[in-house]
């Protein structure tokens, strides 16, 4: 069964569009000699996605092993938080539908325990006249 995979590259000191124009070419043609179907790059105002389609789990293996895909994952902008590398569809693909919020059981409020006789009083150490006052 085919299958995704999606690589995040995250602007760092330099954009992920600069990155692209490098290690792009490389990693499309190491994609496509190793069985990929289809592929497609997603610009980002934080950076960029490529998601490429393989025909089985084995193909993203020997894909992701490669030394030019290697070397081109080794040299993102931001190598410490730059980078994420998963199978599926990229995080900001989107869903088909949209999701609605649920409404929350019992509009969201918990109930608060019953006052008992014994227990202490809130405000029972403020001073309450008991008697009218005249002035």
């Amino acid at each position: 069964m085919a299958e995704w995979v999606s690589i995040e590259i995250y602007d760092g000191p330099l954009p992920a569009s600069s990155w692209r124009d490098s290690y792009g070419e490389a990693l499309t043609e190491a994609a496509l000699t190793n069985g990929a179907q289809d592929w497609v790059w997603h610009e980002h105002r934080w950076g960029l996605v490529l998601e490429v389609l393989f025909n089985d789990d084995d193909a993203i293996d020997t894909f992701r092993e490669l030394p030019a895909v290697r070397a081109a994952l080794d040299a993102v902008p931001d190598p410490v938080n730059g980078l994420l590398v998963y199978r599926g569809r990229g995080g900001s693909s989107g869903v088909r539908v949209p999701r609605r919020p649920r409404p929350q059981a019992g509009g969201g409020a918990a109930a608060l325990p019953e006052p008992t006789e014994t227990g202490p009083v809130l405000g029972a150490d403020l001073a309450v006249p008991t008697s009218p006052v005249h002035f």
